[in-house]
């Protein structure tokens, strides 16, 4: 099987029917909740840490407008959601529950994105290394024939998404896997590197030149958070 794993509309419809809500629910377990709504997480860096990679004022952007609006609407849909559910109105859960999916994984997906970034000071770029070096090297070749394929995924995202590295859990294998729009990362495959590629995770600085965004985005990619999520 081809590490590299493409899931396609008809799919990702199925996987959510079969996931249950407990199982989305433990997926935004490790996010930010203050007295049961989720918040804004801080970045571990300035907004201009990433350049020249990333340009500070996307980084301002992307975090306070675009991630502000998946949390504050995540809050908006589930308080509307405990009222569905309090008056037993089916046709308003079925309705609100797209809604969840995804502004609850913009929250999720963003959330891991940050913890994915570090600056070339503090290691961002650094290769990875131990049983997360040797599980890529098994399953792609060498770290070079990794990103290439990742960039590959990424391009061929269309419209609106994310490329993963993910842990298949019932046997460990690594793999690469695209979403669309901000659909998690749950079920059978674990997180543990996204790249989000979004227009506005790119476009006030590298415009419709895309490939060049996937390129540099590796100069800051924070393997070791990689690593001890590989690690658990």
């Amino acid at each position: 099987m081809s590490a590299v794993l493409r899931t396609s509309t008809a799919a990702r419809s199925a996987l959510r029917a079969r996931t249950s809500a407990s199982s989305y629910k433990a997926g935004l377990a490790g996010l930010s909740f203050t007295r049961g709504k989720a918040t804004l997480p801080d970045l571990p860096y300035d907004y201009g840490a990433l350049e020249p990679h990333i340009s500070g004022q996307i980084m301002e952007l992307h975090h306070k407008a675009h991630h502000q609006t998946y949390v504050n609407s995540y809050n908006q849909f589930s308080a509307q959601m405990h009222e569905a559910q309090r008056d037993h109105n089916t046709a308003g859960i079925l309705a609100l529950q797209p809604l969840l999916n995804f502004h609850g994984g913009g929250h999720l997906n963003h959330s891991l994105f940050w913890e994915n970034l570090s600056p070339t000071s503090v290691s961002g770029g650094a290769p990875p290394t131990g049983a997360l070096l040797k599980a890529l090297t098994s399953t792609f070749g060498s770290l070079d024939s990794f990103t290439g394929a990742f960039n590959t995924a990424l391009a061929s995202v269309q419209g609106s998404g994310w490329a993963w590295l993910v842990r298949e859990k019932a046997t460990g294998n690594v793999g690469i896997k695209t979403y669309a729009n901000q659909d998690p990362v749950i079920g059978p495959y674990e997180p543990l590197l996204g790249i989000d590629a979004w227009e506005h995770a790119y476009y006030l600085q590298y415009q419709n030149r895309k490939a060049e965004y996937f390129k540099a985005v590796w100069n800051v990619v924070n393997w070791k958070k990689v690593e001890e999520r590989f690690g658990k």
